[in-house]
């Protein structure tokens, strides 16, 4: 059923139904303590990153001074609360995503798209490193006006650097924040739990 799926995206009527119920997670973030889910301190904005497995996405965020949480899920699909067995058979349409949530008081958005940026190679399409499938596609996903523009001058300025290495074309997607469905518990903060975890990560040694 699932065969040759795995590296475009389903249309609708294809797509997996899901479920009515949200996951159950425990809201302490293992690393920090804070809440990972809302409502957050006052003032704080959320951005929401693909750059492939989201365990080590997620690690590359939770350190960064001004990131108030993260958390791992997926988003920019069409299967309302998935599993991740059902994300890894591409007929979700979802991507795994990091949540970010943080104080542009103390962290600017540049700052987090130089990360993002850096993290990973942007020109794969659907997959990153040896990790192949739609969920592993390279995404920005705003909340704001400003973010979107952030992030488009920010590829265009990436995809520069990339030109000057003799890189490729990036195919990052660019969209407004959907749905976020948080991730099963065992996924969240899953390298600091697992220090010898898998992390498929790496970047293009190009920097922002």
């Amino acid at each position: 059923m699932f065969a040759g799926k795995l590296t475009e995206l389903p249309d609708p009527e294809q797509a997996l139904p899901g479920r009515d119920e949200p996951v159950k997670i425990d809201p302490v973030h293992h690393v920090n303590g804070t809440n990972m889910l809302p409502p957050y301190p006052e003032g704080m904005q959320t951005i929401v990153f693909g750059l492939g497995c989201f365990w080590g996405a997620e690690r590359k965020f939770w350190s960064i001074s001004g990131v108030y949480t993260t958390a791992v899920g997926y988003s920019a699909g069409i299967t309302a609360n998935p599993a991740y067995e059902e994300v890894c058979t591409g007929f979700t349409g979802h991507n795994e995503v990091v949540l970010v949530v943080y104080n542009p008081e103390v962290v600017s958005s540049e700052t987090l798209l130089k990360t993002f940026w850096e993290s990973h190679d942007p020109t794969q399409g659907m997959r990153q490193g040896n990790d192949r499938g739609t969920q592993y596609r390279s995404g920005i996903y705003y909340t704001s006006e400003r973010q979107e523009k952030q992030a488009r001058d920010s590829l265009q300025k990436f995809q520069t650097c990339l030109d000057e290495a003799g890189l490729g074309v990036i195919t990052t997607e660019i969209l407004p924040l959907g749905d976020f469905f948080y991730a099963e518990e065992y996924h969240q903060q899953y390298l600091e739990k697992n220090p010898a975890g898998y992390c498929g990560l790496g970047g293009t040694g190009v920097l922002f």
